[in-house]
This record gives structure tokens, C-alpha cells and sequence, in this order.
């Protein structure tokens, strides 16, 4: 057993379970647009709340609100609303789900990584190659998108 074995325990081996990685790239980019059309309805919705004092800093308003979005719902479910409708899920490396406080790391990971245009770059490429379909924040944390209901 390596190292690498120990660190993903709880998680299926791509190599013996290929059905939980298979298709999870492209169901996180459909699960990602269905969140971003979430996030700004969600936004249009609360901001008569502000006063429509949010209309003066919307895409800040935006940012938070798809902020609290994202953090929430992973931390509930471990997929937000867009990964749950493409039957996608994010587990920690012993196979639980997201804590709050992953979640809300996992959240601020890609915050940075959508901030940070070479970082995002090299979480796309790790997608693409890594065994586990992991982008960079998932391979920091040590958590994988797998398929739901298997």
C-alpha cells in the first residue's frame, strides 16, 4: 500500500471502480452553468431586499451571494443544486461527505482559483489528467467529485 493508497481510503480506486469517475468532468461544467444561472437569479431575486442597494456593487453582490450558494449547499448535501441535477457529488478523501468546514474551504478554493487565471488554468489540466478527475482545489483538500447513486 503507498501512501497515495492511504490518503484516498475512503474513496473508490479509479482503476477498479471507473464508474464513479466516468463522465464527472463534463457533468461538473453543466452542474457549474446551472449554478451560475442559480447564483444570478438568486441575486436578481434578493437585491429589492437591499433596497436595490446592491444594484450599485452587483457583480460584488454576486460573488457573495454565489459565495454563501456554494458554501451552503455543500455543506448540506456535498453538491450544489447544479451537481445534484447532474447526479455529481464531492466526498473527502475517507469517502464522507463535506463538513462545513471543507465545504467552505472548497468554496474559497475556487474562488481563488477563478481569481487567479494561471491557477485556474492548471486546475483544468489536473481535471483532465489526474486519475481522480480532481481539479487543484480538490487535490489540496483531498476531495473528489464522484458519481451520486451507484
Amino acid at each position: 500500500m503507498t501512501s497515495t493508497d492511504f490518503y484516498y481510503d475512503g474513496l473508490p480506486d479509479p482503476s477498479t471502480r471507473p464508474e464513479f469517475y466516468r463522465s464527472v468532468r463534463t457533468k461538473r461544467a453543466f452542474a457549474w452553468l446551472i449554478d451560475i444561472t442559480i447564483i444570478g437569479l438568486a441575486a436578481v431575486i434578493i437585491t429589492p431586499l437591499t433596497a436595490f442597494t446592491a444594484l450599485f456593487f452587483f457583480p460584488a453582490f454576486s460573488l457573495v451571494v454565489g459565495f454563501v450558494y456554494r458554501w451552503w449547499t455543500l455543506s448540506n448535501k456535498s453538491a450544489t443544486w447544479g451537481m445534484r441535477m447532474m447526479s455529481v457529488e464531492i466526498r473527502r478523501n475517507d469517502g464522507a461527505p463535506l463538513d462545513s468546514g471543507t465545504a467552505f474551504m472548497h468554496t474559497l478554493g475556487l474562488y481563488v482559483s477563478f481569481g487567479v487565471a494561471p491557477l485556474q488554468l492548471i486546475s483544468i489540466l489536473m481535471m483532465v489528467v489526474s486519475q481522480r478527475k480532481q481539479g487543484l482545489t480538490d487535490l489540496i483538500l483531498g476531495t473528489a467529485a464522484i458519481n451520486r447513486s451507484l
